[in-house]
């Protein structure tokens, strides 16, 4: 009775060590729904969000995480929970449109009484440095069609950069809380600078 017991427990402790791997965690760079901000005003235009280019250093499910040294660590139990590129263009989006107070209109009919702006965003850095910062370098280009115009006609356009670097508490989720908030920085940007540009053309980039 004594060694079946003894098999008993080793089988036990054998299927708990085997259970007991790392979890994968999900991160997601969308921010929880919170009261809008405020509002830009009546924006001149309809809104279209373009795709997104990512930094190729950091465009795979798991997080990348810069190191010290100047080396890279790929977290393979810590990932988006889509590619970075669509987690950008959707936590972006979803910022844009609550600013502008419309909603973005890619690949659907536009109204033509009214301009369409375009937003194209390149993300050329994309930096996490765990319990310290967050950090994004973005370029991006504003587009503007006038009234009744139809796409491939010639457009007014705008080309702005942004450098973002958000303090980081310790921890992987207040990591990509930072993330989050530079993200939110941004959209604050872009808005304000779209709306400005379309009703001044002689307007510039923020410095």
């Amino acid at each position: 009775m004594t060694l079946r017991n003894s098999f008993l427990a080793l089988t036990c402790v054998l299927g708990v060590t085997a259970c007991s791997s790392t979890p994968t965690h999900y991160y997601t760079l969308i921010a929880p729904a919170t009261p809008t901000p405020a509002s830009v005003g009546q924006t001149p235009f309809q809104f279209e969000m373009q795709a997104v280019l990512m930094a190729v250093q950091v465009d795979q499910p798991p997080l990348v995480i810069r190191q010290g040294n100047g080396s890279l660590a790929i977290l393979e139990n810590e990932r988006w929970g889509a590619p970075l590129g669509d987690e950008f263009h959707d936590a972006l989006t979803g910022q844009l449109e609550r600013r502008f107070g419309s909603r973005d209109l890619a690949g659907l009919p536009k109204q033509r009484d009214q301009p369409v702006l375009s937003v194209r965003t390149d993300v050329r850095r994309f930096e996490s440095v765990l319990d310290q910062y967050a950090l994004i370098d973005v370029v991006w280009n504003l587009s503007l069609r006038g009234i009744g115009a139809e796409p491939g006609t010639r457009r007014q356009t705008l080309t702005c950069s942004s450098v973002i670097r958000q303090p980081a508490s310790i921890g992987m989720e207040n990591l990509v809380i930072a993330h989050q908030k530079a993200v939110s920085t941004l959209a604050d940007t872009i808005a304000r600078t779209a709306t400005q540009w379309a009703r001044q053309p002689d307007a510039r980039c923020p410095s």
